[in-house]
């Protein structure tokens, strides 16, 4: 495994808020892991020429079926993987931007996603499936409640 050549990939992707009847909710996106549903964020890698922002905005519209408006920069999580069909090792770095929610619907999610649906912020804490998706949301939490009320 040591030997493996390296290459980078770059994802970004977004929390977006909404209050609704006093409570604030974010959505959050499922897929299907070795047969289990697995909550996690709206994400996906960043395109040739588009800004980490812009891939955010565009993978919270695909994957949960909401359209944003970019708020600021919550942080980055970084990690390695290796893809075993390309003998690769990556050192994966996503970005995560908070998202005012404008309008749509999380049942407009793609094909990959299984189901996208909103939750109250401390239940979504709870669900996420990723330690470091945990850490972005608590990060996102401090910055909704300023906003959010």
């Amino acid at each position: 495994m040591k030997n493996l050549p390296v290459k980078r990939a770059v994802s970004s992707g977004g929390i977006v808020f909404k209050k609704e009847d006093g409570e604030c909710s974010v959505v959050l996106v499922g897929v299907e892991r070795k047969g289990k549903l697995v909550w996690a964020l709206p994400k996906g890698l960043v395109e040739k020429g588009e800004r980490p922002e812009e891939t955010a905005i565009r993978e919270v519209r695909e994957e949960a079926g909401v359209e944003g408006e970019l708020v600021d920069k919550i942080g980055d999580i970084s990690y390695w993987y290796v893809d075993k069909e390309e003998g690769v090792r990556y050192h994966k770095t996503v970005h995560f931007y908070l998202l005012k929610y404008l309008n749509g619907s999380p049942e407009n999610h793609d094909w990959e996603i299984k189901e996208a649906r909103w939750f109250p912020i401390n239940d979504a804490i709870n669900v996420l499936e990723y330690p470091t998706e945990k850490k972005m949301l608590l990060k996102a939490k401090e910055m909704i409640s300023k906003l959010c009320g």
